[in-house]
């Protein structure tokens, strides 16, 4: 376990979290606005896991931490930490029953603090789709601001979109 909330574990990912992880990575909506397709198979839920259960959060590059709730596996948030051990870049999709309850600015918020005060990283970032909406608002909930707004700035999913790029610092983190 990494950490923990009021309501959450945040952990590293088992092999037995693949059959959630597959399900709700299917789901259309959730894919809408991520790098794979819907549905996500069971073979590449399984090989998933299995590399994000290998990884190590401190070395720069991506690892993927499992969000649980009661021992079931709800979400996932990934951080991109940078080669300079400062920076990091973060992501993070949620199964839609667990959405629109707090779990996810929960988590959010939980491996924030730890990655600005046990960390001690200076900055982390996040960027999204211009059109996710809940996205946008939960980095905003969390003290995220807006840095910018690149038009029709990427190739996704056959059509040409615009990316918003959120900054948050550890200076405006509240210790």
């Amino acid at each position: 376990m990494f950490l923990s909330t009021e309501r959450l574990v945040v952990r590293r990912f088992r092999v037995g979290d693949a059959e959630a992880f597959s399900g709700y990575r299917s789901v259309p909506e959730v894919a809408q606005w991520q790098s794979w397709e819907a549905p996500y198979s069971m073979e590449e839920a399984v090989k998933a896991v299995e590399a994000f259960a290998a990884g190590d959060p401190l070395v720069p590059g991506w690892f993927q931490y499992a969000v649980d709730r009661d021992g079931v596996l709800i979400g996932d948030i990934g951080v991109n930490l940078h080669e300079n051990l400062m920076q990091a870049e973060i992501g993070y999709t949620f199964a839609p029953e667990y959405q629109g309850q707090g779990y996810a600015t929960e988590a959010v918020r939980g491996l924030l603090g730890l990655l600005f005060v046990e960390r001690k990283l200076h900055r982390v970032s996040a960027e999204c789709d211009a059109r996710n909406v809940s996205s946008a608002r939960l980095l905003e909930r969390l003290g995220f601001r807006l840095e910018g707004l690149r038009l029709s700035n990427t190739w996704f999913k056959g059509e040409w979109t615009d990316d918003q790029l959120f900054g948050l610092l550890a200076s405006d983190w509240p210790t």
